[in-house]
């Protein structure tokens, strides 16, 4: 985990290659308190790097974002107020890696949409 402590995983159910999960934000992680004091917002960076840990233990490999091919941000992620999210990864893999489309939220709001290509980390 790149930030140890940022999240935890609630549950995780991987059903051939497609992931649905609810993972928890640490409010108090060190990271919202320069993004930003007293109204903190999950920085994107933080969340495709979550997306990209939740695949890496679905294909049981170590990965890195290779290239983002349409990353939407809809809504901002207070972890005070909204520190639940539900995470869906559909991934296929291809020769070139693992491809994602991905979405994250909150409460039937949509926060996050990613369409990525993850390959092996050597």
């Amino acid at each position: 985990m790149l930030l140890p402590g940022f999240y935890k995983v609630l549950k995780a159910e991987w059903n051939e290659l497609q992931l649905n999960a609810v993972v928890e934000l640490n409010a108090a992680h060190e990271v919202f308190k320069g993004h930003f004091p007293n109204n903190p917002v999950t920085p994107g960076v933080c969340m495709l790097q979550l997306l990209t840990e939740l695949t890496e233990q679905g294909v049981g490999k170590k990965l890195r974002i290779r290239e983002c091919s349409n990353v939407k941000f809809m809504a901002l992620i207070n972890p005070e107020i909204h520190s639940v999210l539900q995470v869906n990864i559909a991934v296929s893999e291809n020769e070139s890696g693992y491809k994602i489309k991905a979405s994250a939220g909150f409460e039937g709001t949509t926060a996050l949409k990613v369409s990525a290509l993850l390959s092996e980390n050597l």
